[in-house]
């Protein structure tokens, strides 16, 4: 863990804090999640379920997860046995990682990713296997010569990431069957991070579709979500891991070394939430869309050379119309020169050059902070 310190977040954060700025770096919203689901949990919490849940997570949860997937992607897991809950999505694919990787070990994934996913490998004792997403016409894309050969006779698994953080790519099915046949040519497992399952775009090429239901992939699968963006409690860390037996199994093991287990009066509340009507999650995804466009527009109005999000939180731009060349040193003076906090993407690649150019917004903010940011960000132009 030597080439790991104190993440970008909370550094961009401290800067936050200290200056007062807007802080569009870090990923959650500054509004609650759905009522029903707020009075679930006062509603748990009063009535003593406040002890260790079962290790797998509440039955009642575990069926709502089941019946969610089986609702919006058509995947049938079964909830005793196929279905795993932890403490969130990082805590879901760390496990994952540790428990399917040894040491020597390679994992296929794409840069720029979610820092814990090296961090995870590391600790597995694993190598990275990182294919670059570029942006191409305005969206991001990578070359399949290059993903084909990052897989070789070490590859243990693909970790993948659609809707995708910090990009806001959403995968098309073309992309998804190349990696599916890859997996299938050289048995290898898939981990996948769909955390953002809920918020694609209208404008996407394609719709959100899980990697487990294309050919020969639900049997080497574990599907990871969460309730923390889609439901806009990112701090309640409720999360999950789906798929065969057998894997669930090996998750098992290793999370009972790591939480334990944890949120037992949150858990009967996301299970709430799961079972919303369709109308909740077409409102979210058009809020957020909206939210979108607005900083999208506010980013092109002040000079940046912006990538709109196909999906996800987030929105990358292009800095070099401003001036700037590196992106860590502009975010370290974004605050002090017009009071916004964004993230650099190159400390987000194997590959820092491939990402130095380019900055990273978070969209989940309230219409007026947004509204704000942008007017703060035109100042660059002067």
């Amino acid at each position: 863990m030597r080439e790991f310190g104190t993440t970008i977040f909370a550094e961009m954060s401290a800067l936050a804090v200290k200056t007062g700025a807007v802080n569009l770096g870090q990923g959650f919203p500054d509004t609650d999640g759905p009522k029903e689901m707020l009075d679930a949990a006062a509603e748990a919490l009063a009535s003593g379920r406040n002890q260790y849940p079962p290790g797998p997570g509440v039955p009642e949860l575990r069926q709502a997860i089941a019946a969610h997937q089986r609702r919006w992607w058509g995947l049938d897991y079964h909830p005793d046995g196929e279905v795993l809950v932890t403490a969130g999505a990082t805590e879901a694919i760390a496990a994952s990682i540790l428990a399917l990787c040894e040491p020597g070990d390679e994992v296929v994934c794409f840069e720029p990713y979610y820092d814990s996913y090296a961090a995870s490998i590391a600790l597995a004792g694993a190598a990275r296997r990182p294919v670059t997403l570029r942006p191409v016409d305005g969206r991001y894309r990578f070359d399949a010569d290059a993903l084909r050969a990052a897989f070789g006779p070490r590859t243990r698994m693909v970790l993948l990431n659609s809707p995708h953080n910090p990009t806001g790519k959403v995968f098309t099915r073309d992309e998804l069957a190349l990696i599916a046949s890859l997996c299938v040519e050289h048995d290898v497992f898939a981990v996948t991070d769909e955390v953002y399952e809920h918020l694609v775009f209208s404008d996407a090429d394609s719709p959100h579709l899980p990697l487990a239901t294309l050919p020969g992939m639900r049997e080497r699968t574990l599907r990871i979500s969460s309730a923390g963006k889609t439901f806009s409690c990112t701090g309640w860390k409720v999360g999950w891991a789906s798929g065969p037996p057998e894997l669930v199994a090996a998750v098992l093991r290793v999370k009972q070394f790591l939480t334990f287990v944890n949120a037992a009066p949150l858990q009967p509340a996301v299970a709430v939430a799961l079972r919303l009507p369709e109308a909740y999650f077409r409102e979210y995804q058009a809020d957020m869309e909206a939210k979108r466009d607005l900083l999208c527009d506010g980013l092109d109005d002040a000079g940046f050379s912006v990538f709109r999000p196909e999906g996800s939180y987030f929105v990358t731009a292009d800095i070099s119309g401003l001036g700037a060349g590196d992106g860590v040193a502009f975010c370290r003076s974004l605050p002090e020169r017009c009071g916004v906090v964004a993230v650099p993407t190159q400390v987000f690649y194997d590959d820092p050059e491939a990402g130095r150019r380019i900055v990273r917004f978070a969209i989940c903010k309230r219409p007026e902070v947004l509204a704000d940011a942008a007017a703060r960000l035109r100042r660059l132009r002067a």
